[in-house]
């Protein structure tokens, strides 16, 4: 029979599907497992379409196969079925009701839109944390200008807060997504199309931030971190970027060379704008470019040639050192960066 061809079918296939979908890690489901208000309504909003096209989708494999059941051609049948074009209530029927599915979805979708845009218009003097990003090929800048501390590639938010985003680019439009903390949002070249973006985490961690729009070879690395620390633990963390780092007897060499090699790209300062990510706290940092593993051997690759296939990351700007500085030189200004906490 029909029916039993498309059984033998089906099976085999959903077999293989949920063979493919063990391979899926949960863990990173972002959105799927939020962990702050914004992406907890967003959820919502996500579940709730689901759960309306399931349920078109089951009204129509329904009918689809009920259909397929019912009208079959038998054996020596040679009649047409009664047709129903021109049958208005049918046709105002299915017409309506998806309108009326469109409005469930809209409605709740459009005021959240609204809701979430009204509390992204952080006022200054409010109390709101507002963090101004600056969105680079292919790095983050983080400024927190009621602070003066300027960092690159991990933002440091206080659990339970209210954080506002400003989101800008420097050079081409790249877009500004943590999945855990809510949806993304585009940052735009300009002082004129500045976007806002409220974020807040209930649980303290670390979250995976991403650029979420194709802006060139580095796009896919283009990884930030954000930290969720209990407010004294925020607290310390401001306190220690706010903090000069020593140099020591120890580190001054490395700091010497740091300042003829580097410092014309990369500030120290804590509220320093540069050309390349402001290294203050580098020390501190658990990854190099926001994807490599900030370790001794990972740093000194990266500072002798910062886009090598081991070391470096696709699209850097940053000319490497080998053959400019030596190893001994390579190895104070390590020394030195490691300091930089």
């Amino acid at each position: 029979m029909l029916v039993n061809r498309w059984v033998k079918r089906l099976v085999p296939f959903m077999a293989m599907m949920m063979l493919f979908l063990t391979g899926c890690n949960f863990e990173l489901a972002g959105a799927l497992e939020p962990k702050g208000p914004v992406a907890e309504k967003q959820l919502e909003m996500i579940l709730l379409s689901l759960g309306i096209m399931g349920v078109v989708l089951l009204v129509v494999f329904v009918l689809f196969f009920w259909a397929i059941a019912r009208f079959r051609r038998k054996p020596g049948q040679n009649e047409i079925p009664e047709q129903i074009e021109g049958n208005h209530k049918l046709e105002a029927t299915w017409t309506i009701i998806p309108i009326v599915l469109l409005l469930i979805i809209a409605i709740p979708t459009v005021a959240l839109t609204f809701d979430l845009e009204e509390e992204a218009q952080a006022t200054e003097g409010d109390g709101t944390l507002v963090i101004k990003v600056a969105a680079k090929q292919f790095w983050w800048e983080f400024n927190y200008p009621e602070d003066g501390i300027v960092t690159a590639q991990e933002v440091y938010i206080p659990v339970g807060e209210k954080v506002v985003f400003e989101l800008a680019a420097t050079d081409v439009q790249h877009s500004f997504w943590v999945p855990e903390l809510g949806g993304k949002k585009d940052t735009n070249v300009g002082t004129k199309n500045i976007n806002h973006l409220y974020l807040e985490a209930d649980y303290p961690g670390i979250y995976k931030g991403k650029c979420a729009e194709l802006c060139g070879a580095g796009h896919a690395l283009m990884d930030f971190k954000v930290h969720a620390l209990e407010q004294a633990d925020y607290d310390a963390w401001k306190a220690d970027m706010l903090e000069p780092a020593a140099v020591t007897a120890e580190t001054e060499l490395g700091a010497e060379l740091f300042g003829t090699n580097c410092i014309s790209c990369h500030a120290i300062e804590p509220n320093g704008l540069s050309w390349g990510p402001n290294l203050n706290g580098f020390a501190d940092r658990d990854f190099i470019g926001g994807f490599r593993v900030n370790n001794t051997e990972n740093l000194v690759g990266w500072i002798k040639d910062p886009t090598s296939k081991d070391y470096g990351k696709p699209g850097v700007t940053m000319p490497g050192f080998e053959g400019v500085l030596s190893d001994d030189e390579i190895n104070e200004i390590v020394k030195y960066l490691q300091s930089l906490n």
